[in-house]
């Protein structure tokens, strides 16, 4: 058997911010070393929520000066094809959940919204956001795949993540950074998505699933054949040891997979 991905469990959501700061920190050090910058692409749900308590609520040393959001790059791992100040926008919850609240002194993020103009055409659209992901990531060089410091990821109660969705034809997608789905088994039904490559070559990939809502589909991902071919559990094939799981008890109740206790 290959590497494993890193599953942790926390008693609460605080413990887990915690904990999912100290790591964060990590990663956004790591990517200051390789190249000055921190580029992540996150994910809708009640992720930006708890990224917001991470990251917004100092640390133990009781100050922020740890984070600097002046040197981040933030994408978007999908989003749907609405407007940048509809309900259904990741854009817009990210930015009511933690852009609008970071504080001065701690530098603004360089986000990339998808271009509205498209809202009607979600394949130029795709198009449009992967010569966005190019232009950061394949300026001086051309690259197969670009590599992102970090993905936040989500996971549905059905295993989906991003706006990879189970027994889809965009699972199978090896060529596009960017893919456009029109028929998303959730509603909205326009949507772009990173693809599964892309994903996977993440230089780590964290999930964040909580509540006991997640039981049943986290037992399915970690302790059932059937479970990694679900696109969570085929982010875990793919990436191996690069990715990180954290969680609460209430979600991983059930689950037999081996935990880690610390980072």
């Amino acid at each position: 058997m290959g590497k494993q991905p890193n599953l942790y469990a926390f008693n609460d959501v605080s413990t887990l911010a915690r904990t999912l700061r100290t790591y964060l920190i990590q990663c956004q050090n790591a990517g200051f070393e390789r190249h000055n910058l921190f580029k992540v692409a996150v994910s809708g749900g009640s992720l930006p929520s708890t990224l917001a308590k991470a990251l917004l609520e100092p640390g133990d040393s009781g100050s922020n000066s740890a984070i600097d959001f002046s040197k981040w790059e933030i994408f978007f791992a999908d989003e749907r094809a609405v407007a940048l100040d509809h309900a259904d926008s990741n854009y817009k919850l990210l930015k009511d959940e933690l852009l609008d609240k970071i504080p001065k002194e701690m530098g603004q993020p360089h986000v990339h919204p998808i271009d509205v103009k498209y809202l009607d055409d979600v394949h130029e659209m795709a198009d449009q956001y992967q010569e966005a992901l190019m232009q950061s990531f394949a300026a001086k060089d051309s690259v197969k795949l670009p590599i992102f410091d970090l993905l936040l990821l989500g996971c549905g109660p059905d295993g989906h993540t991003c706006s990879l969705f189970p027994n889809h034809e965009l699972l199978r997608e090896s060529d596009a950074w960017v893919a456009p789905i029109e028929d998303s088994p959730k509603p909205p039904a326009k949507r772009i998505t990173l693809s599964l490559p892309v994903v996977t070559h993440g230089t780590k990939i964290a999930f964040v699933a909580t509540g006991a809502g997640k039981k049943d589909i986290l037992k399915q991902i970690f302790d059932t054949e059937e479970g990694r071919s679900l696109p969570c559990g085929l982010v875990n094939e793919g990436g191996a040891e690069k990715v990180s799981w954290f969680t609460d008890d209430s979600a991983v109740e059930a689950v037999g997979f081996p935990r880690r206790g610390s980072l």
